[in-house]
Parts: C-alpha cells; structure tokens; sequence
C-alpha cells in the first residue's frame, strides 16, 4: 500500500510539474486562456498585473479553505498537496521559460504543443488520484450541496473562463484556446485509459462451426460462446467473442463476411484483457 501511495505521489509532482511548463512555455506568453484558475490568471495578469502564479495560490488557497469549512478534512486532503506544490512550479517554470526564451512563430503549433503537454500532465494526474486544488474543489462543492453534476460545473465554469478570455484577448485566442482543449482532453483519454492495442468482436452467424475454425485454427486466438436469444425472434443463438490484436482486424472482418454475408458482428476498442491474474492479449473468458 505504501509503494502505490508514494508511487502517486511521484506521478502528481511530475504532472503538477509538467502541467506549469506547458503552460508558462505554450500558453502564458501567447495569452491562450485555457481552462481553471490557470486559465483565468491570464485575465488577471491583464487587468491588474498579478503574476499567474500568485493568482492561483491567492485562489486556490482560499477556496481550500473553503473546501475545509464546508467539505471536511477527508475530501479537502487530496487537494492539500497540490494547491502548495502547483503555484511553486508555476513561478518556477515562469523563470526557467525566461531562460530558455522559446519563440514559436506559429500559433497552430502553440496549441498542438501545449494541448500534448497539458494533455499528458492531466491523464497522470487522474491516474494519481490527487488533483491541483482550484476550482476542482468548487466542482466538488457544487455536487454536494447544489446536486450539480461534476461534469456539468466544469463546463459551466471553464466556458464562463472562455468567453472572459474572448472579451479580454480577442476571438482568435479564443478559438486556439478550443483546439488546444480539444488536444489536451484526447491526449487526457489515452493516458488514462491507454492506447486499443486490441479489438473485441462479438459474432452472430449461421456458421458458427467455420468460424470458430477461422478464430483458432487459422488466427490462433481462442473463442468464447455465450448463450444469445434474440429479442425480436425468440429465437436462440450462439453468440461467439473473441479478442484479436488491432494488426488483424481487417483479416477477421472480411474472413467473417466472406463465409457469412448474413453474420451479425459488433466490434469494440479492447484496453485490457485479464485473466485475473496476468494481462494478456486475449485469452477464454
């Protein structure tokens, strides 16, 4: 238990980290107003000359109080570390990006960059299980005492941040500001859950005996049958499964069409197939 704990530990800190340097090196000089408090710092960097890394400890230090008050000290502690370690790697990272003085001249490569980067630190940071403080504790809050949906106040709150940014920066900004969203929340998804690197199909056909022949016999995977009746017909059925690598998708499909132009398949994106013990590619369920 205390390996894992201090293997997340690691992973937040290199996530918190990656997070401020994405965003001091792609999105701060180029005032591309992204998501969170981060995002709104640049607002008030504009406004009020406030540098984003006091903003979001003057921010997030008070809403972990808040989070303390009105949600206790169980759900307030995951954010204790990240509201202390982000806004340090924050001004940290602004003096390493001075240093380094990285011009890019193209604002679609801006974003492509910072949506990889903030993409990236984001997913670990799920993966930890710890957060960065800020409005994630107002999300929280939210669901708690107004029952609204934690994803549901993230839209909220981070459009009311874009179209601040769109008022102060222009639509231009505004709209670099969505590809990199849209960037960041794909790479999110692959970090977390990881890249398909395996396909799930699940057959029904007349041919049942063909195809199993296909799947172990000519692929070499094994074939799982489950019990089928169909809804409209009544009727019962052999439903066959059976996981293959991505590579021999396409072999799978055309072979299955091939001996049964009437077979019934639905294919789906595999992440993990386990035996309970072991990962492995595919294996009888």
């Amino acid at each position: 238990m205390g390996k894992v704990l201090m293997k997340n530990y690691f992973m937040f800190i290199v996530a918190a980290f990656l997070y401020a340097l994405g965003f001091n090196l792609f999105y701060s000089p180029y005032n591309v107003v992204i998501s969170g408090t981060t995002g709104l710092s640049l607002v008030f960097r504009e406004w009020i000359g406030i540098s984003p890394s006091t903003f979001v400890a003057i921010v997030s230090g008070l809403l972990l109080l808040v989070s303390f008050i009105y949600m206790g000290f169980d759900i307030t502690f995951k954010n204790i570390i990240g509201t202390l370690i982000y806004p340090t790697f924050l001004a940290l990272t602004e003096n390493l990006v001075a240093m380094l003085n990285i011009n890019l001249s193209s604002m679609l490569l801006v974003v492509i960059y910072g949506g990889i980067t903030i993409g990236v630190a984001t997913g670990l940071m799920m993966r930890s299980g710890f957060t960065i403080g800020g409005f994630n504790i107002l999300y929280q809050l939210f669901n708690k005492y107004f029952n609204i949906s934690y994803g549901k106040s993230l839209l909220f709150i981070n459009l009311s941040i874009l179209l601040l940014g769109t008022y102060v920066f222009g639509l231009t900004n505004a709209l670099y500001a969505v590809i990199a969203l849209c960037i960041s929340s794909y790479i999110t998804d692959h970090v977390i859950i990881g890249v398909s690197r395996a396909k799930t199909f699940y057959i029904v056909t007349d041919k049942e005996s063909e195809v199993k022949e296909l799947v172990i016999n000519k692929l070499s995977h094994t074939v799982t049958e489950i019990s089928a009746k169909g809804g409209y017909t009544n009727n019962n059925k052999k439903l066959l499964m059976t996981v293959i690598p991505t590579k021999e998708y396409f072999i799978l499909k055309e072979a299955v069409q091939t001996l049964d132009d009437d077979a019934f398949f639905l294919i789906t994106d595999t992440y993990e197939v386990s035996n309970g013990k072991n990962v492995v590619m595919d294996g009888e369920i």
